[in-house]
Protein backbone atom coordinates (compact mmCIF):
# COMPACT_ATOMS: atom_id res chain seq x y z
CA UNK A 1 0.00 0.00 0.00
CA UNK A 2 1.32 3.54 -0.99
CA UNK A 3 1.70 6.28 1.46
CA UNK A 4 -1.29 7.97 -0.90
CA UNK A 5 -3.59 4.65 -0.29
CA UNK A 6 -2.42 4.23 3.20
CA UNK A 7 -3.74 8.59 4.20
CA UNK A 8 -7.21 7.47 2.25
CA UNK A 9 -7.56 4.25 4.70
CA UNK A 10 -6.46 6.47 7.72
CA UNK A 11 -9.44 9.05 6.62
CA UNK A 12 -12.02 6.19 6.00
CA UNK A 13 -12.37 5.64 9.60
CA UNK A 14 -14.40 8.29 11.89
CA UNK A 15 -13.55 9.60 14.62
CA UNK A 16 -15.20 6.86 16.98
CA UNK A 17 -13.84 4.14 14.78
CA UNK A 18 -10.74 5.67 14.73
CA UNK A 19 -10.85 5.95 19.12
CA UNK A 20 -11.93 2.00 18.96
CA UNK A 21 -9.20 1.46 16.99
CA UNK A 22 -6.84 2.89 19.17
CA UNK A 23 -8.00 1.54 22.68
CA UNK A 24 -8.22 -2.20 21.39
CA UNK A 25 -4.60 -1.68 20.65
CA UNK A 26 -3.80 -0.35 24.01
CA UNK A 27 -5.62 -3.20 25.44
CA UNK A 28 -3.70 -6.01 23.81
CA UNK A 29 -0.50 -3.96 24.36
CA UNK A 30 -1.32 -3.14 28.44
CA UNK A 31 -2.25 -6.62 29.01
CA UNK A 32 1.38 -7.96 27.16
CA UNK A 33 3.61 -5.80 29.46
CA UNK A 34 3.82 -3.94 32.41
CA UNK A 35 2.08 -0.65 31.86
CA UNK A 36 5.61 1.20 32.37
CA UNK A 37 7.34 -0.46 29.39
CA UNK A 38 4.09 -0.07 27.12
CA UNK A 39 5.22 3.49 24.91
CA UNK A 40 2.41 5.84 23.02
CA UNK A 41 5.03 5.62 20.07
CA UNK A 42 4.20 1.53 19.95
CA UNK A 43 0.19 2.14 19.78
CA UNK A 44 0.51 5.10 17.05
CA UNK A 45 2.93 2.67 15.14
CA UNK A 46 0.73 -0.89 15.46
CA UNK A 47 -2.56 1.83 14.83
CA UNK A 48 -0.68 3.67 11.76
CA UNK A 49 -1.10 7.19 12.85
CA UNK A 50 1.12 9.70 14.12
CA UNK A 51 1.63 10.42 17.78
CA UNK A 52 0.26 13.66 17.71
CA UNK A 53 -3.23 11.84 16.24
CA UNK A 54 -2.85 9.73 19.31
CA UNK A 55 -2.66 12.79 21.70
CA UNK A 56 -5.72 14.09 20.46
CA UNK A 57 -7.22 11.75 21.62
CA UNK A 58 -5.98 10.88 24.79
CA UNK A 59 -3.74 13.86 25.94
CA UNK A 60 -1.67 11.75 28.59
CA UNK A 61 -0.73 8.58 28.63
CA UNK A 62 -2.83 7.98 31.83
CA UNK A 63 -5.59 9.41 30.50
CA UNK A 64 -4.99 6.60 27.60
CA UNK A 65 -4.49 3.63 30.26
CA UNK A 66 -7.58 4.91 32.05
CA UNK A 67 -9.99 4.76 28.85
CA UNK A 68 -8.43 1.80 27.75
CA UNK A 69 -9.58 0.26 31.47
CA UNK A 70 -12.70 2.08 31.30
CA UNK A 71 -14.08 0.49 27.84
CA UNK A 72 -12.89 -2.99 29.60
CA UNK A 73 -14.57 -2.84 32.47
CA UNK A 74 -17.60 -2.08 30.39
CA UNK A 75 -16.75 -5.53 27.96
CA UNK A 76 -16.55 -7.19 31.37
CA UNK A 77 -19.72 -5.68 32.69
CA UNK A 78 -21.70 -7.25 29.46
CA UNK A 79 -19.53 -10.28 29.32
CA UNK A 80 -20.56 -11.23 33.33
CA UNK A 81 -24.67 -9.81 32.69
CA UNK A 82 -27.36 -11.27 34.72
CA UNK A 83 -29.13 -13.92 32.64
CA UNK A 84 -33.28 -13.42 33.04
CA UNK A 85 -34.12 -16.82 35.30
CA UNK A 86 -30.87 -17.92 35.99
CA UNK A 87 -30.52 -18.81 39.72
CA UNK A 88 -27.78 -16.41 41.39
CA UNK A 89 -25.74 -19.39 42.38
CA UNK A 90 -25.61 -20.56 39.09
CA UNK A 91 -24.52 -17.35 37.36
CA UNK A 92 -21.98 -16.69 40.31
CA UNK A 93 -19.71 -19.78 38.92
CA UNK A 94 -20.24 -18.79 35.72
CA UNK A 95 -19.23 -14.57 36.03
CA UNK A 96 -16.42 -15.46 37.93
CA UNK A 97 -14.90 -17.91 35.58
CA UNK A 98 -15.48 -15.55 32.76
CA UNK A 99 -13.74 -12.45 35.25
CA UNK A 100 -11.23 -15.06 36.15
CA UNK A 101 -10.12 -16.16 32.61
CA UNK A 102 -10.03 -12.03 31.89
CA UNK A 103 -7.77 -11.15 35.27
CA UNK A 104 -5.16 -13.98 33.74
CA UNK A 105 -5.26 -12.82 30.14
CA UNK A 106 -4.94 -9.60 31.42
CA UNK A 107 -2.57 -9.73 34.17
CA UNK A 108 -0.71 -6.44 33.72
CA UNK A 109 -3.52 -4.20 33.36
CA UNK A 110 -5.13 -5.85 35.73
CA UNK A 111 -2.40 -5.24 38.35
CA UNK A 112 -1.31 -1.52 37.05
CA UNK A 113 -5.29 -0.13 37.22
CA UNK A 114 -5.16 -1.38 40.68
CA UNK A 115 -1.58 -0.16 41.54
CA UNK A 116 -2.33 3.26 39.90
CA UNK A 117 -6.03 3.62 42.09
CA UNK A 118 -4.06 2.56 45.34
CA UNK A 119 -1.52 5.41 44.75
CA UNK A 120 -4.53 7.74 44.07
CA UNK A 121 -4.18 8.88 40.61
CA UNK A 122 -7.07 10.81 40.28
CA UNK A 123 -7.66 9.93 36.68
CA UNK A 124 -7.87 6.31 37.04
CA UNK A 125 -9.44 6.46 39.85
CA UNK A 126 -13.00 8.10 38.46
CA UNK A 127 -12.86 5.15 36.31
CA UNK A 128 -12.23 2.51 39.16
CA UNK A 129 -15.26 4.54 41.32
CA UNK A 130 -17.79 3.98 37.70
CA UNK A 131 -16.38 0.61 36.96
CA UNK A 132 -17.23 -0.81 40.75
CA UNK A 133 -20.66 0.97 40.96
CA UNK A 134 -22.24 -0.33 38.19
CA UNK A 135 -20.50 -3.73 39.50
CA UNK A 136 -22.79 -3.21 42.56
CA UNK A 137 -25.79 -2.54 40.22
CA UNK A 138 -25.34 -5.44 38.29
CA UNK A 139 -24.53 -7.67 41.37
CA UNK A 140 -27.24 -6.43 43.45
CA UNK A 141 -30.24 -6.42 40.20
CA UNK A 142 -29.24 -10.36 40.06
CA UNK A 143 -29.79 -10.41 43.59
CA UNK A 144 -33.42 -8.59 43.48
CA UNK A 145 -34.13 -10.97 40.52
CA UNK A 146 -33.67 -14.52 42.39
CA UNK A 147 -36.43 -15.92 44.16
CA UNK A 148 -33.90 -17.59 47.21
CA UNK A 149 -32.57 -13.91 47.29
CA UNK A 150 -34.83 -11.33 45.93
CA UNK A 151 -37.59 -11.24 48.67
CA UNK A 152 -35.17 -10.21 51.37
CA UNK A 153 -32.85 -8.13 49.37
CA UNK A 154 -34.80 -4.88 49.46
CA UNK A 155 -35.24 -5.26 53.73
CA UNK A 156 -31.32 -5.13 54.03
CA UNK A 157 -29.84 -2.25 53.99
CA UNK A 158 -26.52 -4.09 54.82
CA UNK A 159 -26.88 -5.34 51.39
CA UNK A 160 -24.76 -2.82 49.19
CA UNK A 161 -21.95 -2.69 51.71
CA UNK A 162 -21.45 -6.80 51.49
CA UNK A 163 -21.69 -6.51 47.88
CA UNK A 164 -18.85 -4.03 47.84
CA UNK A 165 -16.83 -5.57 50.11
CA UNK A 166 -17.10 -8.72 48.25
CA UNK A 167 -16.01 -6.83 44.96
CA UNK A 168 -12.84 -5.80 47.17
CA UNK A 169 -12.39 -9.39 48.45
CA UNK A 170 -12.88 -10.61 44.94
CA UNK A 171 -9.78 -8.12 43.93
CA UNK A 172 -7.47 -8.70 46.64
CA UNK A 173 -7.75 -12.79 45.95
CA UNK A 174 -7.05 -11.93 42.37
CA UNK A 175 -3.73 -10.14 43.06
CA UNK A 176 -2.66 -12.69 44.85
CA UNK A 177 -3.20 -14.94 42.52
CA UNK A 178 -1.41 -13.12 40.30
CA UNK A 179 1.53 -13.22 42.40
CA UNK A 180 1.98 -16.84 42.42
CA UNK A 181 -0.42 -18.77 44.51
CA UNK A 182 -0.42 -22.05 44.47
CA UNK A 183 -4.31 -22.02 43.79
CA UNK A 184 -5.97 -22.66 40.47
CA UNK A 185 -8.32 -21.29 38.66
CA UNK A 186 -11.68 -23.49 40.13
CA UNK A 187 -10.44 -23.35 43.68
CA UNK A 188 -10.50 -19.17 43.38
CA UNK A 189 -13.39 -19.16 41.72
CA UNK A 190 -15.06 -21.34 44.56
CA UNK A 191 -13.33 -19.17 47.17
CA UNK A 192 -14.90 -16.16 45.68
CA UNK A 193 -18.37 -17.72 45.23
CA UNK A 194 -18.27 -18.56 49.15
CA UNK A 195 -17.35 -15.49 50.09
CA UNK A 196 -20.38 -13.52 48.47
CA UNK A 197 -22.88 -16.41 48.90
CA UNK A 198 -21.51 -16.29 52.63
CA UNK A 199 -22.08 -12.64 53.40
CA UNK A 200 -25.68 -12.18 51.42
CA UNK A 201 -27.05 -15.61 53.62
CA UNK A 202 -30.28 -14.38 55.45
Amino acid sequence: MSAEQGERARRRLSTEERRGQLLSVGARLFSESPYDEVRIEQVAEIAGVSRGLLYHYFPTKRDFFAAVVERESARMLRMTQAVPGMPIREQLTSGLDTYLEYVRAHAHGYRAFHRADAAGDRTVRRVYRRALAAQERQILAALAADPEFGPLSEARPDLVLAVRGWLAFTTAVCLEWLRGSNLSHDQVRDLCARALLGVIAP
